[in-house]
């Protein structure tokens, strides 16, 4: 049995975040210090390196579990299918619901049962449960339902991910101009007809034995603000040194165990976290081959909408399939690799044929 997207949605949120909006913050190091560059400076550098110019936050009303049923609905619809027959709701995040305003993170219910809850699905045998599993959340949520179709036990499943990262980041430091809120979601399904269509292959793996404090919670750089608040933090140029070395490999390795050849591989669809970085391990990626980057290969939107980690993916995913990216289409037959790095450490793949 074959598992297969049959539904995509997102939502990306109306709050328009330019690159000005930080131009009064003020920007500090480790140790406190107000840093020397100018803020337009530290912009400038930022949209050279991670390709940011806008980003998007979500509305002061509006929480995570918000943000995925809006997702959660369109990738229902899209698809067709009766709510009420969802066998499973798989929610990817990080930080559960935060409240705009607020310093704490709400994960009781599960925000996966929060969105059951807003569908007013009556099916007590829907399952819904929450997965944290960093940025590669999303992908491991498909690997899952994969499993759970291919064993038999799931039919359907409503895969989420969501974030509202603005409401964790310390504003003081700079790394907090690279954070969006969004979300995506997709239907998956048992693949019940004639084609080959569906997941070909998939991989995941977690280093943690040196690497798992690279992204982590950390106190703000402003040393007269309260030590016990945490805020996402994390070391840029060990993530930058981890995922070259790594993530190209996985993908490779990941790739083969399809069965395809590189030449038949239509599309990468990645996890927008660093424009210079996804283009550094597309091409190491394309080096194992000893082949060189297709120039229309990797879709890229971080530059207009941000990090928004678990959310990228799918919500990448749903504009293309919706034709909201003139430059890029997946026809019927393509072949598509999804692959993400974040917290954790974690690396996951999927290779995929439309």
């Amino acid at each position: 049995m074959r598992s297969k997207i049959t539904g995509v949605g997102n939502y990306i949120p109306s709050e328009t975040i330019t690159n000005l909006f930080f131009d009064k913050h003020i920007f500090m190091n480790e140790e406190g210090e107000n840093l020397k560059e100018d803020n337009a400076l530290i912009t400038s550098k930022l949209k050279k390196i991670t390709g940011i110019e806008e980003r998007r936050y979500a509305s002061n009303d509006q929480t995570t579990s918000d943000l995925g049923f809006i997702a959660a609905k369109a990738a229902i619809k899209n698809s067709g299918v009766d709510p009420e027959t969802l066998d499973y709701i798989i929610f990817a995040h990080n930080f559960g619901d935060v409240r705009f305003g607020t310093i704490q993170s709400d994960m009781v219910p599960s925000l996966a049962s929060r969105v059951k809850h807003l569908l007013q699905i009556k099916n007590n045998f829907c399952v819904a449960y929450d997965l944290l599993f960093g940025c590669p959340g999303w992908i491991e949520g498909i690997i899952q339902a994969n499993a759970f179709i291919k064993s038999g036990i799931a039919k359907k499943c409503l895969v989420i991910g969501a974030e509202t990262l603005s409401r964790v980041v310390d504003i003081h430091d700079r790394d907090s101009m690279i954070y969006a809120d969004g979300a995506g979601a997709v239907v998956v399904e048992a693949n019940s007809e004639e084609d080959d269509s569906g997941i070909k292959s998939h991989l995941s793996a977690s280093y943690t034995l040196n690497e798992k404090d690279y992204l982590n919670f950390g106190k703000s750089y402003n040393n007269e603000s309260c030590p016990d608040i945490r805020y996402i933090k994390m070391d840029g140029r060990k993530i930058y040194e981890f995922a070259l070395s790594n993530v190209p490999v996985a993908m490779k390795k990941c790739f083969d165990d399809s069965g395809y050849s590189i030449d038949q591989l239509d599309k990468i669809i990645i996890h927008q976290a660093n424009e210079k970085m996804d283009e550094a391990i597309v091409q190491r990626f394309y080096q194992l081959y000893e082949k060189s980057m297709p120039h229309d290969i990797m879709p890229m939107v971080i530059s207009k909408l941000g990090n928004s980690s678990v959310a990228t993916i799918p919500s990448l995913l749903a504009m293309i399939l919706n034709n909201e990216l003139p430059s890029h289409t997946i026809q019927k037959g393509d072949i598509v690799l999804f692959a993400s790095v974040g917290a954790g450490m974690n690396i996951n793949a999927f290779v995929y044929k439309f």
